[in-house]
C-alpha cells in the first residue's frame, strides 16, 4: 500500500473488499464529529447544521450518478440497501409474486431472496456463461406475468465481470417490471448515469470508493414505490428510519466529490495497471484467469490456481501471501472453518475442486507497478513452495 497516501510496508491489492478513507474523507468525518453532531431532526441549531451537513452528501452522491437528491436513500451501506430494494418491493404484494435474479450474485442479494423462497415466493435464478455474464434473451424469456421485480448485479466482486445493465433494464421497463441493480462495485470506479442506464433502483457503498464504512445509499427512480423495511422515527423520506450517521455521510459526500474530481478521472491508468497485472500473473505457472476480459471492471484481476488440492486452495495462497505482506483475497467462502467451493465459479462451469481456488487481485489509482511486480514475483515463490513438482519443471528448464 505504497501509492497515494498510504505509508505502510504492506502491499495491498483488495481494494474490491474496502479502500481506505481518504485524508479529506477523514479531516471532513473529524470535523463533523466535533462541531456538528447534532441530531439532523432537531429543529434547534446543533440539529440543523447536522441535517446541512447530511443533504450536502445527499447532493454530491446524487451528482454521482446522475439522479436528484429525492431519489437517493441513505443506509448503512450495499447489503440495506439491497435488502431495502427487494423486501421494499416484495411487501407491496398480499401474495407471494414471482423474482428474476441470477447465479452470481453477492450473499447480501441472493440471502434475502433465499428468505422470501420460504415465504413462497419464485425465485428464478439465470444461469451466467464462463465468463459469468447473463444473457439479456434468456432473461426476457423467463419472464412471466407475476414477475415484480429483477435483480442483477452491475460488475461481480469475485470475477470482475460486468453484466449487460441497460440492455436488461431495456427490457425491464418494456415490461413495466422494477429492475434492482447492485452498483456496489461499479459507483465511484466507473462513470454511472443512472437515467442513462434506465435502472429503477441501484444499490451503492462508500467504503467501496474512499468513504468511510457503515454508509451507502439506495438510488430509487421517482415513480417507484418502496416500503420502508425499517420503520420508527420516518427519516430518509419515511424510507428508512434511524437517526442518520451525520459524520459518516459527510465523509460519503466527500468521497462522492473525490470520485468525480479525481478518482473517476484516472480510470484509464487503473485499466493499465489492470492489464499490465493480467500479464504479469500469466507468467506463473498454474493459473488461469476467470471473468470476462471484454465486460470487466477496470481495477479487478482474478485468477483460479489450478495446483491447489484438498488442504491447499485459494485461501493457502490468500494466507502464504500475507504472510510476505502481499494482500489479497481468495474467491471462496469459508462457512464453519471449512472452505467450501465458491457458488460463483460453479454457476460459470468451474468444478468444486478449482472452484476453492479463486484468487481475487483489486487496484486502485495509487497502486504502483514496482508494488505489483513485488506481489507477483512473491506470489511466484509461493506457488513453487506450494507446488514442488512445478518447481522441479521450472528448475530444470531455467
Amino acid at each position: 500500500m505504497q501509492g497515494s497516501w498510504q505509508n505502510e510496508t504492506m502491499i495491498y491489492l483488495d481494494y474490491s473488499a474496502t479502500t481506505p478513507p481518504h485524508p479529506q474523507v477523514i479531516a471532513r468525518v473529524s470535523e463533523v464529529l466535533a462541531q456538528e453532531w447534532g441530531n439532523p431532526n432537531s429543529i434547534h441549531q446543533y440539529g440543523q447544521r447536522a441535517a446541512l451537513a447530511v443533504e450536502r452528501a445527499r447532493l454530491a452522491v446524487a451528482a454521482l450518478v446522475g439522479v436528484t437528491p429525492e431519489e437517493v436513500i441513505f443506509t448503512s451501506g450495499g447489503t440495506e440497501a439491497n435488502h431495502l430494494a427487494i423486501f421494499g418491493i416484495a411487501q407491496q404484494y398480499t401474495y407471494p409474486q414471482h423474482i428474476m435474479t441470477s447465479a452470481v450474485e453477492h450473499p447480501a442479494t441472493s440471502a434475502p431472496l433465499a428468505a422470501l423462497a420460504q415465504r413462497g415466493w419464485q425465485i428464478t435464478i439465470l444461469p451466467v456463461d464462463a465468463w459469468g455474464r447473463v444473457d439479456p434473451e434468456t432473461l426476457r424469456a423467463h419472464l412471466q406475468p407475476n414477475t415484480v421485480l429483477v435483480s442483477i448485479i452491475y460488475g461481480q466482486s469475485e470475477v470482475g465481470t460486468l453484466q449487460p445493465i441497460a440492455e436488461i433494464a431495456q427490457i425491464c421497463r418494456t415490461r413495466g417490471i422494477v429492475f434492482h441493480t447492485d452498483a456496489v462495485q461499479v459507483v465511484g470506479r466507473l462513470p454511472v448515469d443512472v437515467p442513462s442506464l434506465g435502472v429503477d433502483l441501484l444499490s451503492l457503498s462508500g467504503h467501496k470508493f474512499y468513504a468511510p464504512q457503515g454508509c451507502g445509499a439506495l438510488v430509487v427512480r421517482r415513480s417507484v414505490d418502496v416500503r420502508p423495511w425499517l420503520y420508527g422515527g420516518g427519516q430518509e423520506g419515511g424510507k428508512r428510519s434511524g437517526t442518520p450517521p451525520v459524520a459518516l455521510l459527510a465523509g460519503l459526500g466527500v468521497a462522492a466529490q473525490l470520485a468525480q474530481t479525481e478518482f473517476l478521472p484516472q480510470v484509464s491508468q487503473v485499466r493499465a495497471l489492470r492489464d499490465y497485472l493480467c500479464a504479469r500473473l500469466q507468467e506463473l505457472p498454474g493459473l488461469r484467469l476467470t471473468g470476462s476480459w471484454v465486460h470487466r471492471l477496470p481495477h479487478h484481476v482474478s485468477v483460479v490456481w489450478t495446483g491447489g488440492d484438498g488442504n491447499h486452495t485459494g485461501k493457502t495462497l490468500v494466507h502464504y501471501l500475507s504472510q510476505r505482506g502481499v494482500c489479497v483475497s481468495s474467491g471462496s467462502a469459508c462457512a464453519s472453518g471449512k472452505t467450501q467451493p465458491s457458488p460463483v465459479l460453479q454457476a460459470m462451469g468451474y468444478d468444486d475442486h478449482l472452484a476453492r481456488c479463486g484468487l481475487r487481485f483489486s487496484l486502485s489509482h495509487g497502486t504502483t507497478y514496482a508494488e505489483i511486480d513485488q506481489a507477483v514475483t512473491v506470489l511466484g515463490e509461493v506457488l513453487q513452495q506450494l507446488t514442488p513438482a512445478l518447481s522441479c519443471i521450472h528448475s530444470s528448464f531455467s
